[in-house]
């Protein structure tokens, strides 16, 4: 009998140790990618040019998404400190209080890509929100600040009016020379809207990839915990069982 449950016990501890040492390595990935995903959020937020678009176009909508990342990616630092003692200790109630972070991280991270690309990708609430502010620069372009902004935003990407160089003709304004190619002569054919809204999905794109793939992380992360929580219990009771 003393045999038998000391090989059982040796192979449990054995598993234990495994989920632990993974589950500790997870978390120092975690902690990386958080990190990561802080810093990109923070540089995309403080980026001095895009800022200024943004504020000029009337789009800061845009930056909700981006605020739900930089909270969350501060949290996930932290807990993956708590995630990595928890492992180590063999805490039942950490590990509990650990999951439940884990649960809120997903979630949360879910939430605020979600958010993030509502109002950066093609089709999303951010397309309106240029089309209603591009059409009013070009119907008021006679105007110096009006055709400054223009001016700025179809140089420097290469596109012509909210969603095309008929906005001009519709709005009955001169095309000006700042829609047209500057080597063919020709007007552009897409609109700044499509331009600016595939210049905002650059911007994004890695920030969602690298925010998904923390969510990930929180789900595995999360599992073995629930099962490092089990084993551990299934190791106190037979060590009760063997007492008696």
């Amino acid at each position: 009998m003393g045999i038998g449950y000391g090989a059982s016990e040796e192979q449990l501890e054995k598993q234990i140790g495994c989920v632990k040492y993974t589950l500790f390595c997870f978390n120092i990935v975690a902690w990386m990618i958080s990190t990561a995903l802080f810093a990109l959020t923070v540089w995309l937020r403080a980026e001095p040019g895009f800022n200024d678009w943004l504020r000029i176009l009337d789009a800061q909508s845009f930056y909700i998404g981006v605020y739900v990342l930089i909270g969350i990616s501060i949290v996930m630092m932290a807990v993956s400190f708590l995630g990595c003692l928890s492992a180590l200790m063999e805490n039942t109630l950490a590990l509990f209080v650990f999951v439940g972070t884990q649960v809120f991280g997903f979630i949360t991270i879910v939430a605020g890509s979600a958010v993030l690309m509502q109002f950066s990708t093609m089709h999303s609430s951010l397309q309106p929100l240029l089309n209603v502010s591009l059409r009013g620069f070009v119907a008021t372009s006679e105007y110096t600040y009006s055709n400054y902004v223009l001016t700025m935003i179809q140089e420097n990407i290469g596109c012509c009016g909210a969603s095309g160089p008929w906005d001009y003709l519709d709005l009955r304004q001169p095309l000006p020379s700042s829609c047209r190619d500057t080597v063919s002569g020709n007007a552009f054919f897409n609109g700044c809207v499509d331009e600016l809204t595939w210049f905002f999905e650059g911007k994004t794109g890695w920030i969602v990839a690298l925010a998904m793939t923390l969510g990930l992380l929180n789900v595995i992360c999360a599992v073995m915990s629930f099962v490092l929580v089990q084993a551990v219990k299934k190791e106190e009771e037979q060590a009760s069982n063997y007492r008696r």
